[in-house]
């Protein structure tokens, strides 16, 4: 990780409207938990839809495509990477260090206030509440070199995010049996029973083993082809 460029980073990515931006999603994960909170409906059933759909399945896409994209799609589309790619710098460390941040602003903007919501409408039975944040924590990070990856292959990085986040993962991936195993919200929700136990019903679609590999895979498999392709990128500028 170099310090320079992650300095960099956070300033280009907390330091526009999309720190704003950034601030919708806990505000309104927090909101509707304490709403919730409120009511006297029952409180398993609600933690689960809140935490599993609107937050694992809905805020946590959208806050990674935010944030993975932003690292470093703005800084190609308007050609300030090329100053970044001046440096005597290997590539992959580029990459690295602006996926660090990136997971790591979507842990604070999206694990901790998942925890937040979840001891707020069921405290800790179950350890419900410490399955989702850790399942966003993984997830999170896999949306992140996801998305990270996008920004570096194509100018449309946010258009084809959303493509996934709200086509595949929010619509196919919840309604298409075969689909659901192809979906980061279902490998977190994997882990997530794992940590919480099987008597919350949280109906994973693949096995713990199943989901941890996947997450493993994609988070590695992104990163190294982003780096690949982020020094076709460099050859391309010197040319």
């Amino acid at each position: 990780m170099n310090p320079t460029v992650a300095r960099l980073t956070v300033r280009g990515l907390l330091g526009r409207r999309r720190g704003l931006l950034l601030l919708v999603v806990p505000a309104l994960l927090l909101l509707v938990s304490a709403i919730a909170a409120s009511t006297d409906g029952d409180k398993l059933d609600l933690t689960v839809k809140i935490l599993g759909q609107l937050d694992l399945g809905t805020l946590v896409p959208i806050l990674g495509l935010v944030v993975g994209t932003g690292v470093i799609a703005t800084e190609i589309d308007d050609g300030s990477i090329v100053y970044l790619l001046a440096k005597p710098l290997p590539r992959w460390k580029i990459i690295t260090t602006k996926l660090t941040v990136a997971v790591v602003t979507t842990w604070v903007f999206a694990a901790v206030p998942t925890l937040i919501a979840g001891l707020l409408m069921y405290g800790t039975k179950d350890g419900l509440a410490l399955g989702y944040t850790v399942a966003v924590l993984v997830s999170g990070a896999a949306y992140s070199a996801l998305f990270l990856m996008l920004g570096v292959i194509t100018r449309h990085a946010v258009v084809a995010g959303l493509a996934y986040a709200l086509v595949w993962e929010a619509l196919v991936g919840n309604y298409v049996e075969g689909a659901r195993t192809l979906s980061i919200q279902q490998w977190g929700r994997a882990v997530a029973e794992a940590v919480a136990g099987e008597t919350t019903n949280l109906n994973p679609a693949v096995s713990l083993g199943a989901g941890v590999t996947l997450l493993v895979l994609v988070t590695v498999g992104a990163t190294a082809f982003a780096s690949v392709k982020l020094a076709g990128l460099t050859l391309a500028a010197e040319e």
